[in-house]
Parts: structure tokens; C-alpha cells; sequence
């Protein structure tokens, strides 16, 4: 099957045979065909024609047709040549062959021959223009398989560094400097609302500007991610349009996607272009998982947050009650002290007065005394023993 890039260069010195093979054979089927007279004239004609099929004469009145083939090689040209030699150039024929020529024509010969001649050479060329196709489509396949590939695996860091990541910072820097890949930007930041004012701050950048990076945890407009705030939704703009955003200033293609907390727009992740080549679909998809990312870390940290206000109230409720104990275990201890020396003092008294026989106690009240002296003896024991335990 011809098509309209089929062009044969026919290198020819004699009108009759260009006539033939050229107006008379092969524009006739289709071919566009351009002539020139000697080989000189068609090494300067290759460069600005690009023939698909060249057809010489090894009889040329400069160079010779094998000089042709020679030059050819030598300029590393892949044009096939089909060479035109007279009867009884046999051996000549050979040398051609020998030097590249794909296919050959003994003249005198036929239009048929002329046709059949291309023919084959060319469904040659439709077979390696195939290959080089294919081969470039294969090529092309295994480029995008391969961003792919690298997109995924950066997701898949993005997603590994939420879980293992604490350092806040070091987190949003990783997460723009992802959304900065994946999206094949120049630039980047994440802006972050802050809670009581209620403005967006600065929580990371990549290669931005040295008198805006250095706004980090401080508000900063870039004049067009308080739409996406208002909006909700995911912006891409390039070309004209940016140039009326402040960050136009930056470059001329733009993709702002708000990072949301129960619906809530509580963050933008913005990425940046100099050339003003839109973002694609899959630019989009990718920049959107990695805002959910975010979404997802800023999860991480207020319930990290919250686990550790809540281990320090009980950790502070815990100290409240030890300092509670340790009160009371003193009062204890001094209440035990106390009342083991007025116990001591009573027994005393009355060691004094059993040991003095005093005349005024009968023998049944002298009993009684013995008695209480060993109970109190007995309860001074116990109260020693109890500092003993603690």
C-alpha cells in the first residue's frame, strides 16, 4: 500500500530512461518522483528531499552509481538504491550489490520489471518503517510504565512516611517533594490553616524562591489557593489565564488541590510549572493521593496530640494520687508515733504503781492493772511491728 511519503529520488542522466521509469511507470501507479542528472546533484538533493527508494544509473556522467552507493554509506544514509545497469554489466551488478544496493533493473526492461523492481524494495522499507514504529511504541510503553512505576513507588514512600514519620516537618517535606515528582513540576508547597486566625500558613516548600522559603510556619497568599480554599475543589490552570495570579510570578502552569479533614478544607498542596504545559489527568489523580496523604498525616498528628494530652492528665492524675497517699501515710505514721508514746507514758504509770504496791489496791484490782498492762504491751508490739512493715 503506497502513501503519500513514498518518494523516489531517480538519479538519471538519459531522458528516454527517466521518462519511462519516472512519468511513464512510476507516477502512473502513484509514486512521487523527483529526478536528478548526476550523482553530485543527488547527494545534495537527499538531504532536502528524503527519498524512501533511491534509483541510480551506474553509468552517470560524474560519479558513477557505485561511487553514489559509497557515499551513501559513508553518510550513514539508509535509503535503499536500486540500481539500472546495461547488459553485460553483470560483474558490475555484484560490485553494487556488494556495496548496498537492495534490488537492480537490466535495461533495456519492461515497466512491469520497473514496477516490480520497487515493489519489493519498498514493502522492504513499509516492514522496517513497521519495526520502527513498533519499536518506538515499545519504547514509548516502557517510558510510561516505568514513570509509572516511580510514581507508585513514591506514593508508596509518601504513604510508608506518614506511618513512621513523627517530625512533623520533616513529613510536609516529604510530602511536597513527592508531589513535586509525580506531577513532573518545577516547584511546590503545602499551606496549612491555622486554627485560630484562621489564615494559611507556610508549612513546607521545594525549590522555591529563597525570600518565600523563608516564610515557613508564617501566613503567605500565593493569590490563587484561597479559591481552591473556598471552592473545595481541585484547580489546574496554565497558559493566560494564571497570568493574573500572583503566582504567575513562579511559572505558567498551576495545580492547587485542597487537603480536607471531614470535608473541611483545612490545607492546599500546590505545584508549579515554568512552561505553561497544562497538567494531565494523571498528573491530577496522583497529586490527589498525595493530598490524601496529608489529609491522613494531619489525622495522625491531632490524634497524636490528643493520646498525649491524655497520658499527660493521667500521668498528672497518677501523681495527684501518689502525693495524696504519701500524705496520708504520713499522718499515719505520726498519728501511729503519737499514740505509741501517750500508750508507753499510761504503761509506765502503771509498771509505777504495780511495782510500788500501792496500799490503796486490793488484789483484785491489782489483777485488773496486770491485765492492762499486758494489753497495752501487747498493743505497743503491734504498733512496732506495723513500722516494721513499713
Amino acid at each position: 500500500m503506497k502513501t503519500t511519503r513514498e518518494r523516489i529520488l531517480l538519479v538519471e542522466f538519459d531522458p528516454e530512461i527517466s521518462d519511462l521509469v519516472a512519468r511513464q511507470t512510476l507516477q502512473a501507479v502513484g509514486y512521487q518522483v523527483q529526478i536528478v542528472h548526476s550523482a553530485s546533484a543527488a547527494l545534495k538533493e537527499i538531504s532536502r528531499y528524503s527519498p524512501d527508494v533511491i534509483i541510480t544509473d551506474l553509468n552517470l556522467p560524474d560519479l558513477s552509481g557505485k561511487d553514489l552507493l559509497v557515499a551513501l554509506s559513508s553518510q550513514s544514509m539508509d535509503a535503499p538504491v536500486i540500481v539500472i545497469a546495461q547488459k553485460g554489466m553483470e560483474s558490475d551488478l555484484v560490485q553494487a550489490f556488494r556495496l548496498g544496493a537492495a534490488d537492480y533493473l537490466l535495461w533495456p526492461t519492461r515497466e512491469a520489471e520497473i514496477v516490480s523492481a520497487v515493489e519489493r524494495v519498498f514493502k522492504q522499507v513499509r516492514a522496517r518503517r513497521e519495526r520502527e514504529t513498533l519499536a518506538r511504541q515499545l519504547k514509548q510503553t516502557n517510558n510510561e510504565l516505568q514513570q509509572r512505576v516511580r510514581e507508585l513507588t513514591t506514593i508508596f514512600a509518601i504513604g510508608k512516611a506518614v506511618t513512621s514519620i513523627t517530625k512533623q516537618s520533616d513529613l510536609f517535606e516529604k510530602i511536597v517533594e513527592g508531589a513535586v515528582y509525580v506531577t513532573e513540576a518545577d516547584c511546590g508547597w503545602l499551606l496549612l490553616r491555622e486554627e485560630r486566625s484562621k489564615t494559611f500558613n507556610l508549612a513546607a516548600q521545594r525549590n522555591l524562591p529563597k525570600t518565600i522559603a523563608l516564610k515557613i510556619n508564617q501566613p503567605w497568599d500565593d493569590g490563587i489557593s484561597s479559591l481552591v480554599a473556598l471552592s473545595g475543589e481541585t484547580l489546574s490552570i496554565s497558559g493566560e489565564p494564571l497570568a493574573r495570579f500572583k503566582v504567575s510570578q513562579l511559572g505558567q502552569s498551576a495545580l492547587v488541590v485542597p487537603v480536607k479533614l471531614k470535608k473541611e478544607v483545612v490545607g492546599l498542596l500546590v505545584v508549579v510549572r515554568k512552561a505553561p504545559n497544562p497538567f494531565s489527568p494523571s498528573n491530577k489523580t496522583l497529586i490527589e493521593a498525595v493530598a490524601d496523604y496529608a489529609s491522613i498525616s494531619l489525622v495522625n498528628v491531632s490524634l497524636f496530640q490528643a493520646l498525649e494530652e491524655r497520658a499527660l492528665s493521667m500521668q498528672q492524675a497518677a501523681e495527684a494520687a501518689l502525693a495524696s497517699d504519701q500524705k496520708k501515710d504520713e499522718i499515719l505514721n505520726n498519728l501511729k508515733k503519737e499514740i505509741g508514746l501517750k500508750l508507753s507514758k499510761v504503761k509506765k504509770a502503771l509498771d509505777e504503781m504495780l511495782i510500788g504496791e500501792d496500799p490503796r489496791l486490793n488484789a483484785a484490782q491489782k489483777a485488773i492493772l496486770r491485765s492492762t498492762v499486758e494489753n497495752l504491751q501487747n498493743i505497743l508490739i503491734t504498733l512496732e511491728a506495723l513500722k516494721q512493715v513499713e
